[in-house]
């Protein structure tokens, strides 16, 4: 039966521009649906929805598995899982669309916006009230509170006042470490009511979920399509048991969503969307330089050995978390914008690799089986294959002409020979008779170098390139000045090493 369930539906949807789909090859992928076929087979997971997403489409989808064990219907892209934390980005954007608007402000007090707050008795005299960013961030002093705050979901909205207006005890003073709480979420839910006039789900659909047209993704699963919900379950004994479905509530802004793999995937190509910055039209329901904010931390970064699950080759990664988003700079991937879900019945992940244009998402119907490591596998077999990078950062005006500059100094052998173009701290860090013995150097090592090849510019105010020579290579790097005209405030040649 455990085979019958994992391997009755696996599927392929190539919805992308050619350009990216010709970079994911079929081994590629098949490679990345054994990642998750095998973790599903594992972690005894009834059914499964896993997606990768590159420029805003779906380049490929699995379903794995069933929605329900007695019904045995396929997962599809349609089929509904509750998403758990993953929830918390949408309230964290909420917040900061408030935020825009100018109807409540991230370093207030959060007692502000709920008045319950303020007869708290803080854990010491000193201790700062707490603000709505530190809500946001997981640093307002709350105890990680995982186990207890999912069995919440479904507190009334007057006894979650009377729990706010009681006041609940601290693990430590705010602002001063992040320690996740699922309460604090509960409490920007209650902020955005408070602040919109709206009830916190109602918020949600019309200013977000409406206007990306996730017409299927929901709060009340009493009100979504039975036959597309997948049943959540847990592994006990050998055998899937039922979980009791959860109904909507006061903790909703934590972690109460249901949504279908096609609804989340405007979800993510909207996010994605934000970057690169740029001059187009802003026609989001939140402005592009919003999104982007997202990633911000909370300054209070760590760091920790990716898990040894994953594979790959040891790698410290430096952690954060931000606005509903952890924040990882990955060895391999680089920046890596993530949140997992877990909750009873189900488990969830999602991966923004934002730089690259690229994201994976995965849901899962068993009790806290987020599905974090054949996400990340997935992420790191898509960048081995070389079908994702990072987007190419546009050579500018300002560094064309610099590089064009640094190819007539290397002409000449002579950085005067392009004297217009230097900054003014440029021979005072190193003069024009030690930059010419320099170049000689490096002219007699690798002869003449074909200095045509474009630049590979890093910003709008720096570049890297390389040329190829008679001898060797030239590895070199320019970076501007902060000065109206384009100059050059740093140079930098060296032959290259094997």
């Amino acid at each position: 039966m455990l085979r019958f369930l994992i391997t009755l539906c696996l599927s392929f949807v190539a919805l992308v521009a050619p350009a990216r789909a010709a970079a994911i090859d079929a081994a590629t992928l098949a490679q990345v649906d054994a990642i998750f076929s095998r973790w599903a087979l594992d972690a005894h997971v009834p059914g499964m929805a896993y997606g990768v997403v590159a420029d805003g489409r779906l380049v490929h989808f699995g379903g794995l598995g069933v929605q329900s064990i007695d019904g045995r219907k396929p997962v599809d892209r349609q089929t509904l899982f509750r998403i758990a934390s993953m929830s918390k980005a949408f309230t964290a954007l909420a917040i900061l669309k408030l935020r825009d608007e100018g109807r409540l402000l991230l370093d207030r007090p959060a007692e502000t916006y709920v008045p319950e707050l303020r007869g708290w008795t803080y854990p010491t005299s000193d201790a700062r009230r707490l603000t709505v960013r530190d809500l946001l961030n997981h640093s307002a002093g709350f105890v990680d509170d995982n186990p207890w705050g999912d069995r919440q979901q479904s507190l009334p909205e007057a006894d979650f006042t009377a729990m706010l207006r009681a006041g609940v005890p601290f693990s430590r003073v705010p602002g001063s470490a992040m320690e996740y709480s699922n309460f604090g979420y509960a409490t920007l839910g209650r902020i955005v009511s408070n602040v919109s006039g709206k009830r916190y789900q109602d918020y949600i659909g019309d200013t977000l979920l409406r206007p990306l047209g996730m017409t299927s993704t929901t709060y009340d699963i009493a009100r979504s399509p039975l036959d597309r919900r997948a049943i959540g379950y847990r592994w006990e004994d050998d055998r899937w048991v039922r979980e009791p479905d959860l109904a909507d509530g006061a903790f909703g802004a934590m972690g109460g969503m249901e949504t279908s793999a096609e609804d989340y995937l405007r979800w993510i190509a909207f996010l994605l969307s934000a970057w690169p910055a740029r001059d187009d039209a802003d026609a989001g329901p939140v402005s592009r330089a919003t999104v982007r904010s997202i990633v911000e931390g909370s300054n209070f970064a760590t760091g920790t050995m990716r898990a040894v699950a994953i594979g790959g080759a040891p790698c410290r990664q430096a952690v954060a978390y931000a606005m509903g988003w952890r924040v990882i700079d990955d060895c391999d991937l680089g920046r890596v914008v993530t949140h997992t879900g877990g909750y009873p019945g189900y488990g969830s992940v999602v991966m923004l690799m934002p730089d690259k244009g690229v994201a994976i998402f995965a849901f899962a119907n068993r009790t806290y089986a987020a599905p974090y490591v054949p996400a990340f596998r997935a992420a790191l077999a898509l960048q081995s294959a070389g079908a994702i990078a990072d987007r190419a950062v546009p050579v500018g005006t300002g560094v064309r002409e610099a590089y064009d500059a640094v190819a007539r100094i290397w002409a000449a052998g002579d950085v005067l020979a392009a004297r217009d173009r230097l900054a003014m701290n440029f021979l005072l860090d190193r003069d024009a008779a030690h930059w010419k013995a320099d170049l000689a150097r490096l002219r007699t090592s690798v002869g003449a170098c074909d200095t045509s090849a474009p630049p590979n510019p890093q910003t709008a105010m720096g570049a890297r390139f390389q040329w190829t020579c008679e001898h060797g290579r030239i590895e070199g790097s320019l970076l501007l000045a902060p000065t109206p005209r384009p100059s050059i405030q740093e140079l930098k040649l060296a032959v290259a090493q094997p």
